[in-house]
């Protein structure tokens, strides 16, 4: 790290990646924080987290208790022991809560006022913060299991749905009503994510073992099916040709840079995939551990050379090398199953939330430069000029 600072003030390298290497460096030393604790408020297991991309301030939770939580991530006590707190709740005190269990939230990704939440009562309602009363609600015949609004898109306001139904629900914000439906799937559609770099492009993850790519611009079905097999048909896989997973696919997470898309399965399998090709990149991450039947959130490192995977893996939270699959560390602190991790981008931390209603940060400790030379996973050595 030293030898980046002086080429840096030497002007023998550029900032980014100076930026990258400290951003590796805080990843790779993750920890479980104990001066830093999360208001606990939900009673119940808690299903998805979403930190506002606009400020990186505020963080959405949604629990099987059907409660949602809005904390305030900042520390403004001057002190390094602190907790994050809990700002405004939609409890089962309102009017407005959601009747079951709340399966996602997200922040609407221009600005904190909005904000979007699924449930298993067959609504997602879409919140002014100010009020935290819906200012729309969208409702459906079955359980809904995941929604997604595009972080990137100029020329639509489109939220995909996923839910028993096997069909995939598009939700125009600015309408308020669903305007289209993409069919393909035969089985319940457990997550939907749009792509952070086309705006029209949607992938989808289905309990019929198949992940789809779409361009909701054609009506013409889906632009990609993933096959793990490469159509390869010679090792008796025909009955399983064009699946990604031997099981139910749950998970769905795109790289920051949206070309490549990871994806998780009930078979115990982490696959990563190339977004435009749909190709099989064939990265070998062992057994990734995965009892949900539900839909299961994982993230993504950003601005890091090279990126990392984090995973709920029963108790734990597992982090990978994203492009050779190398299990780097596993962070263990949960009492309970982990159904949820977010990545803070802008420091370099972690949350998780899990069935026994906690939510971890996970914060990098800083050590001095001479002691990140010798460290026990071995990555210290990219940070060495």
């Amino acid at each position: 790290m030293l030898g980046y600072l002086s080429s840096r003030q030497a002007g023998l390298d550029d900032p980014l990646r100076l930026r990258r290497a400290e951003s590796t460096r805080r990843v790779l030393s993750l920890q479980l924080n104990p001066d830093r604790d999360v208001d606990r408020i939900h009673g119940n297991g808690i299903n998805s987290i979403d930190i506002d991309v606009a400020e990186g301030r505020y963080m959405l939770s949604g629990g099987a208790d059907g409660v949602i939580v809005i904390y305030d991530l900042e520390n403004f006590t001057g002190k390094p022991q602190y907790t994050c707190k809990a700002v405004c709740t939609v409890g089962r005190s309102s009017r407005y809560v959601h009747k079951f269990s709340v399966e996602t939230v997200q922040w609407y990704p221009y600005d904190t006022g909005m904000f979007v939440s699924s449930s298993f009562d067959k609504t997602m309602k879409i919140w002014d913060t100010e009020t935290l009363k819906p200012a729309e609600v969208f409702e459906f015949e079955t359980n809904v299991y995941s929604h997604h609004l595009s972080p990137i898109a100029q020329k639509h306001s489109l939220i995909a749905v996923g839910s028993k139904d096997p069909k995939i629900q598009l939700c125009d914000m600015k309408s308020g009503s669903k305007i289209h439906v993409l069919q393909g799937h035969r089985a319940e559609v457990l997550s939907v994510r749009w792509s952070p770099r086309y705006e029209y492009i949607l992938a989808s993850a289905s309990a019929d073992s198949k992940v789809k790519v779409w361009d909701v611009r054609r009506a013409a079905g889906s632009v990609l099916t993933l096959d793990q097999h490469k159509g390869d048909k010679s090792k008796g896989a025909s009955e399983a040709a064009n699946t990604a997973h031997n099981g139910r696919v749950n998970g769905l997470c795109f790289t920051g840079d949206g070309l490549h898309l990871l994806t998780t399965g009930t078979d115990d399998r982490m696959r990563l995939w190339n977004s435009a090709t749909g190709e099989n990149t064939l990265v070998n991450y062992g057994k990734v551990c995965n009892e949900s039947r539900k839909r299961l959130q994982f993230c993504v490192s950003r601005g890091c050379s090279p990126e990392f995977v984090f995973v709920p893996c029963g108790s734990s939270v597992a982090m990978y090398a994203l492009h050779t699959g190398e299990l780097v560390t596993m962070l263990r602190g949960h009492y309970n199953n982990v159904d949820c991790c977010e990545f803070h981008p802008n420091y370099q931390e972690l949350y998780s939330g899990g069935k026994d209603c906690n939510i971890l940060a996970w914060v990098p400790v800083l050590r001095p430069p001479q002691e990140e030379e010798e460290t026990d996973n071995g990555w210290s050595c990219s940070f060495k000029k």
